[in-house]
């Protein structure tokens, strides 16, 4: 707010200030005062929110966080298991109020002096914020230096202030730090005392509309026009919408904003729903030849406290409702020829949980699973001593509903469907068998249209049986050994070994053993235990052990339909990016001679695709060579290339080179390793190592 030793004698000035006005309440004020000396410390965080997926370097998300102390960053989750703090916008925010001496505008009037109370509350709201929300991605176009244009995504992050002032950051993606900041602007809402943020985004006829919807503690709802300038397609209001305008003293807590399809208007329409103390606000947006069309009212009889949280399923428009007493209420919309109306069901956690409280609820991507936390609620009357918190998972959908949502799915990637993959997992490893007919529409899905995205499915399925079929293990693989190494030194010449001391060798041996088969290209779930089931009875054993190699072999052969498929892309992108005998650094003789090696494959478009690949290779074979010994590394493993001295490279499943380095990237259930790209590999080289895992979708790290 100011220059570091003026902003220390204006908070000497103010806390001892004769005025009361003026000492209590910079006293009192956490944001002024945040070490607040006998008050407790301000740790922990006010809010978080997601960004969509595909936003950081990994194709993930990013997280926004709101500090109690009102510091927002933005993390990113870049190597496994390790959260990054990629930037300060409140830092970066503060330093350009700084430069333009605390003024939206230049046509704003000089305000004055920190000394005076006013403004120093005027200058700590301005940029205290209360919420922020990510919009979907978009497309913006950037000029090359040839003057050529190229689509770059984007994605918006909106700040709202005490003031009521909403600041939307552009970025560009991948967000990688403080350089990815396009823009800032700041939107002043008008709104007094706001409480909430949401990002309206509406599609009419193939145009992109988008706004910001505010609520305010008194109880307004209104809709702000955001202008921005070089986005594909992308249009705002003219003016700001009222939705609510009534100050009727409840506060606005959650708004969510769902797009759906009017059955009676035969076009998309846009869902506003907001809590509003104990009631349901809603809004229905429709465009049509007259305009924008506003229907609303409110859903009241719903709880008998306050709704504490609200969260809403995208693809089916059901809402979500819980108070604080542990009753969560089910809003399905239905629509009439009007607007719509609501049906609720209530849905009592007691019954699962027992007596339980509820902060918070929030749905899973494809509505699969209903999160809760909860804490003990009331026993005899009485409140418990200490509070636990517990995330609950409340199941919404049965394995039937969906395994026909993964059968019918537009997305197509299981990655972004693993709730739902879960909830098959699940059914699977308790029943220890498919059911018939997930496996006979995963045939006949695989038959008519032979997408990848069904043979992945179908791998999914298998694994999860392979493992349903082994034995549990005795121990938890991940948990971490806590015995003294220097034990081994018993294993030394001449310092003999106890029983016991052998036994610990062996079981340190046989957890190694299982670490490695862990990295042999196997899936994270089936690496828990690789040992067969062992029985007594050999006639019973006999059965087991030929079911589960049977499994083992479709395993693999599923495995190397897919491997041949991404072959045919890569020699695709090989044949569209190459002159005539051009050296590129993937091993295109050795992938075209894996393809062909076995003689019960026969793909018409693969030999078709070989063909002109070797007219423009002109008999030369680029191999790869062993960067120990310089020797020729053979193509004779997808996985691995062993040279002629025993020199052993994993391949990168992405480009089929070998990653003749120490560091490398791995799919995030361990699936494939892939390398990382260089400086010098081209444009097309690097987009292929952007892709997921072809096995399982997973982002590699």
């Amino acid at each position: 707010v100011g220059p570091k030793k003026e902003v220390a004698e204006c908070k000497e000035k103010f806390a001892s200030s004769v005025d009361p006005t003026v000492s209590q309440t910079f006293m009192l004020d956490r944001v002024f005062n945040p070490e607040g000396k006998s008050l407790p410390p301000m740790r922990g965080f006010k809010y978080s929110s997601w960004s969509p997926l595909g936003c950081d370097a990994n194709g993930r998300c990013l997280l926004a966080a709101l500090t109690m102390d009102n510091r927002l960053t933005i993390h990113a989750n870049l190597n496994r298991l390790q959260w990054v703090q990629l930037v300060d916008l409140t830092e970066i925010y503060g330093e350009r109020l700084y430069e333009a001496s605390y003024k939206l505008s230049k046509a704003d009037t000089p305000r004055g002096e920190l000394g005076d109370f006013s403004e120093f509350q005027r200058r700590h709201s301005m940029q205290t914020p209360v919420r922020m929300e990510w919009s979907g991605i978009c497309t913006t176009q950037q000029v090359k230096h040839n003057n050529e244009c190229r689509d770059v995504g984007s994605v918006l992050l909106a700040v709202l202030f005490e003031n009521g002032n909403i600041a939307v950051w552009q970025f560009q993606l991948p967000f990688l730090g403080k350089e990815s900041i396009t823009s800032c602007n700041t939107i002043e809402s008008g709104i007094n005392s706001p409480s909430v943020l949401s990002w309206w985004e509406y599609e009419h006829n193939n145009r992109k509309m988008s706004g910001l919807i505010v609520g305010s503690a008194f109880g307004p709802v209104k809709i702000l026009p955001v202008n921005l300038k070089a986005v594909k397609g992308y249009f705002t209001l003219r003016q700001p919408v009222v939705l609510w305008q009534e100050m009727d003293q409840l506060p606005v807590h959650s708004i969510k904003c769902i797009p759906l399809y009017h059955p009676y208007q035969k076009c998309s329409c846009s869902l506003v729903v907001a809590a509003r103390g104990a009631y349901v606000f809603w809004c229905l947006l429709l465009i049509s030849k007259a305009g924008l069309n506003v229907h609303n009212s409110h859903v009241t009889g719903l709880h008998s406290l306050p709704i504490v949280s609200m969260t809403a399923d995208k693809q089916n428009g059901t809402v979500y409702t819980c108070s604080s007493d542990g009753k969560v209420r089910q809003l399905i919309p239905i629509f009439t020829d009007v607007a719509l109306k609501f049906e609720h069901q209530l849905i009592k956690l007691s019954e699962v949980f027992g007596s339980v409280r509820t902060h918070g609820i929030a749905v899973s991507p494809c509505g699969a699973y209903l999160a809760v936390i909860t804490t003990e609620g009331m026993t005899n009357g009485l409140h418990p001593v200490n509070k636990n918190y517990q995330v609950q998972f409340v199941t919404l959908k049965t394995f039937e509903e969906a395994a026909a949502q993964l059968l019918e799915s537009s997305v197509q990637n299981l990655f972004r469907q693993v709730d739902l993959t879960d909830l098959v997992r699940w059914k699977i490893l308790k029943d220890k068998h498919i059911p018939q007919f997930l496996q006979e529409a995963l045939d006949k899905k695989i038959e008519s249209c032979g997408s990848t995205y069904f043979w992945r499915f179908k791998l999914f399925l298998l694994r999860i049986l392979y493992q349903s079929m082994q034995k549990a293990p005795s121990e938890v693989m991940w948990r971490p050994s806590h015995e003294d190494a220097k034990i081994l030194i018993s294993d030394s010449p001449g310092m003999g070994s106890t029983e016991d001391d052998q036994e610990e060798g062996t079981s340190k041996q046989a957890g190694k053993q299982s670490l490695c088969d862990a990295g042999k290209g196997m899936d994270i779930d089936d690496t828990a235990d690789d040992s067969l089931p062992q029985s007594s009875d050999i006639g019973g054993r006999e059965p087991m052990e030929e079911k589960l190699l049977e499994i083992q072999a479709q395993i693999e052969a599923v495995e190397m339909h897919l491997t041949r498929e991404h072959m045919k892309r890569v020699l695709g992108e090989v044949y569209l990016h190459t002159w005539i005998t051009e050296n590129t650094s993937i091993p295109t003789r050795g992938v075209c001679d894996f393809l062909m090696s076995d003689d019960g494959y026969d793909d018409r478009t693969a030999r078709v695709l070989i063909g002109h690949i070797l007219k423009k290779m002109n008999k030369q074979t680029f191999p790869e060579h062993c960067s120990l010994c310089k020797e020729i590394l053979p193509f004779t493993d997808r996985k691995q290339a062993v040279c002629s001295n025993g020199h052993i490279w994993l391949r990168c499943f992405l480009t089929y080179q070998s990653c003749q380095s120490l560091v490398y990237r791995r799919c995030l259930l361990h699936d494939s390793i892939a390398r990382h790209p260089t400086p010098e590999d081209p444009e097309w080289i690097k987009r292929l190592l952007q892709g997921p895992c072809t096995f399982c979708d997973s982002p590699v790290f």
